[in-house]
């Protein structure tokens, strides 16, 4: 029998490195859970092949894109690589709204926003690669950049991964399976929170009341 708590729901973040896995692992996530929404970024980058407008991201120009953040359309929005990237608000908020958890794989500078505006319903994990060796073997893998973005991306994650302080949860993938196990028992556990039961006071008095 359903009890007839509710939930408030929660915003699920995954960053890490260009590398260490962090889209793999929201996609795994994401594919395994039902009530839960992947929040899709706005980005003024070129498309890749394969990726989808709407789907992906939102492809935008850079005049659409500051458009959106002067009219406060954005949860959050950073620079990455030269360019822009931004969580549309009105997404997140209606998928909240219809009682889902959001998914977000953003980087450090957008963790660091929503924090602000979403403390108690946010939940970040950082996602590291197992050695230095390991990430660039996984970014040449991907065969989309030349040396010399690879180089760039190598230099920016060691600035990147200073930032693990600042997230709830670290994950180190070794193994894709492992990590994505990890990922998904701590949204199986920050679903559970007291903290995020609506009602429980309510739930708990009327349970007394009948002994």
């Amino acid at each position: 029998m359903d009890t007839p708590l509710q939930r408030r729901g929660l915003m699920y973040v995954l960053s890490s490195p260009s590398g260490a896995g962090k889209t793999t692992i929201t996609r795994a996530i994401l594919n395994n859970n039902t009530g839960l929404e992947m929040s899709v970024s706005a980005t003024t980058r070129q498309r890749r092949p394969g990726e989808v407008d709407g789907q992906d991201y939102y492809f935008v120009d850079i005049p659409q894109f500051n458009a959106m953040v002067e009219g406060g359309e954005m949860l959050e929005h950073a620079k990455v690589f030269g360019n822009y990237y931004g969580t549309p608000r009105l997404p997140v908020e209606q998928a909240l709204a219809r009682g889902n958890d959001v998914i977000f794989d953003i980087e450090w500078q957008g963790t660091q926003q929503l924090r602000e505006i979403a403390r108690d319903d946010l939940v970040t994990v950082f996602i590291l690669p197992p050695n230095a060796k390991e990430l660039e073997r996984r970014l040449r893998s991907r065969a989309q950049d030349t040396d010399e973005t690879i180089r760039h991306r190598m230099g920016k994650a060691a600035d990147e991964m200073t930032h693990y302080s600042e997230y709830d949860y670290v994950l180190i993938n070794n193994n894709v399976e492992i990590a994505i196990q990890q990922a998904q028992t701590i949204l199986d556990a920050e679903r559970l929170k007291r903290t995020r039961l609506s009602g429980i006071s309510d739930f708990v008095r009327g349970l007394k009341d009948g002994l």
